[in-house]
């Protein structure tokens, strides 16, 4: 791809206002007696290098004791789909994943009392494969892409005794992906409250680590509402795994071959069919960035002492080169 290719600038409908997600998923999260809201740091050094005022990362690295934000999501959509299901018996949940949505959907399963199967793509890495396992999943390696996985989970998810937690949408399947974006909105909530303790109203500019759009739709779902419409909020994908980039660019949804690549749990050939109204209405741009950035990024924050991934340095990755 080519470098004036990294930076895509969507033309948003200015006057478009989201519906607002659900309020009962962040008082659902809130009632587990698990839950804290997880940190939001300052980082004044990367405000310094990047010219802006104020730099803050929402640190992920433990919500719900997982690595990562998408315990929102799995969490609240299986309680949902589970309270609609008229049976006493155990049921399995059904997902595919590239790592940590699994793993979540797999830790909500067992937590209401439920078994799950994950489907997950060849070539994942073997930490990821026994930290779903370690859940008490039952995983299938798929011959193929995230894409292919995704269409295994979802022909075993229409079995009998079976339900689909899905965190991507198609046509027909929408419901369960609406409800894990509704959970995913307590992180934002969590933003807007720990902002507002250090005297700021809104973020400027939201910058979000993307594979098939959910938490962007979050993100897209929460800054557009009437109070909150002049936030900028741009995407971020891997160069060899930008559906969103290039959907964007061609003003519809346009599936891309994928690669591999460290950002694993970015790496996706096809938006949801749910994310992409907001995407194509709400976003502002959308960028990528490449293995060696997103690593020297995951080095910086952590010697600014914030524990991130590949997937979650990604947005600095990609500033860094817009910057540049």
């Amino acid at each position: 791809m080519a470098a004036g290719a990294r930076w895509v600038v969507n033309r948003r409908d200015p006057g478009w206002v989201a519906d607002p997600p659900d309020p009962a998923a962040i008082a659902f999260h809130r009632g587990l007696p698990d839950y804290a809201p997880t940190p939001l740091v300052d980082l004044p050094a990367l405000a310094d290098e990047l010219g802006v005022g104020r730099v803050f990362v929402k640190d992920e690295s433990q919500r719900f004791g997982l690595p990562a934000f998408k315990a929102l999501g799995a969490s609240w959509a299986v309680h949902r789909a589970l309270g609609r299901v008229e049976t006493d018996e155990p049921l399995t949940i059904v997902t595919a994943t590239d790592g940590n949505h699994g793993r979540a959907v797999a830790r909500a399963a067992v937590r209401f009392g439920h078994r799950a199967t994950v489907f997950v793509p060849e070539g994942l890495h073997p930490r990821a494969l026994e930290a779903i396992d370690a859940e008490g999943a039952h995983v299938i390696q798929v011959a193929g892409t995230y894409d292919d996985a995704v269409a295994a989970a979802a022909e075993l998810g229409r079995r009998d005794g079976h339900v689909l937690v899905q965190d991507t949408a198609w046509d027909g399947y929408e419901q369960i992906p609406g409800w894990i974006v509704d959970g995913y909105d307590t992180l934002f909530v969590e933003i807007d409250e720990q902002l507002a303790a250090h005297g700021i109203d809104r973020p400027g500019l939201v910058v979000v680590p993307t594979g098939v759009g959910s938490l962007l739709q979050a993100a897209l779902t929460h800054y557009r509402q009437q109070t909150a419409r002049d936030t900028a909020v741009v995407s971020v994908e891997p160069e060899n795994a930008a559906c969103v980039h290039a959907s964007v660019a061609a003003g519809r949804r346009v599936p891309v071959a994928t690669g591999v690549t460290i950002m694993a749990g970015l790496n996706c050939g096809t938006v949801s069919t749910l994310a992409w109204p907001a995407i194509a209405a709400g976003l502002d741009a959308a960028l990528v960035t490449d293995d060696r950035a997103a690593t020297a990024a995951a080095e910086t924050l952590a010697a600014l002492g914030v524990d991130s991934g590949p997937c979650g340095a990604a947005p600095l990755a990609a500033l860094r080169t817009r910057h540049a």
